[in-house]
């Protein structure tokens, strides 16, 4: 399919898309764990699995809760699974954590002459998360890509949730471009079926987080190893 041509946006996933997930992630998750567990360490190594990640090997379950779920999903999964918590009080504690996290989060390549290339080539830039966008917004004035970014959307910046298309359609408002002129760059399906909802030009799954060639190639158009690759498949 010879999409090139037409592609003048592409709106990024964060987490395991830009950033690493399991070194930016790991320890952020235990910690949100034991946090809503209450200091119960046998308790937050079951709240763990729940949201898909094994208490052991740190191994992310693809499209659970941890690789794909908004702050409000995962506080849900966790009261279910037995966090004594309220979700009024859990929520904005797990946005603390993960806006803290965001300040040691490892990226999967160097962030700033990749975007800067991109936006160089014309190309209109968005990130949007299943984060809150105070966290995204500290990623990437920590990287150094602000300056290329024409959108941010985190859960909680109004434009609904994925796998919703509302994301993808507030990149294009803000860019004036139409759907099909967007690429759409994930690691899961939540990412893809995003794009799929909203009708995007082009949906490119990564494989440097919590998808496999196995569950992301239904949803996509293509698979990369990672962003790196990028530059080469857009031409």
């Amino acid at each position: 399919m010879n999409t090139k041509p037409e592609i003048a946006g592409i709106l990024f996933d964060k987490d395991g898309t830009l950033l690493d997930f399991d070194a930016s992630w790991g320890p952020v998750n235990r910690m949100v764990a034991l946090m809503a567990a209450d200091g119960d360490q046998a308790l937050a190594d079951r709240l763990l699995a729940a949201c898909g990640m094994h208490p052991v090997s740190g191994d992310i379950v693809p499209d659970s809760l941890f690789a794909s779920g908004n702050t409000r999903e995962i506080a849900e999964g966790m009261i279910v699974a037995g966090s004594p918590l309220a979700l009024s009080d859990l929520v904005p504690r797990i946005d603390d954590c993960f806006a803290e996290a965001a300040q040691l989060s490892v990226p999967i390549t160097e962030l700033q002459p990749l975007f800067a290339r991109l936006h160089g080539r014309g190309l209109r830039l968005g990130i949007a998360s299943s984060d809150n966008e105070r966290s995204i917004r500290v990623a990437a004035d920590r990287f150094g890509i602000t300056q290329y970014v024409d959108f941010v959307a985190g859960y909680d910046s109004g434009h609904g949730a994925k796998p919703e298309a509302g994301m993808v359609l507030g990149f294009c408002a803000a860019t004036g471009l139409s759907p099909a002129q967007v690429a759409v760059v994930g690691d899961n399906n939540h990412d893809l079926h995003m794009g799929q909802n909203a009708g995007a030009g082009l949906k490119i799954g990564v494989l440097s987080g919590t998808g496999s060639r196995e569950t992301l190639t239904p949803a996509s158009d293509m698979v990369l190893s990672d962003i790196t690759e990028l530059e080469a498949v857009l031409g």
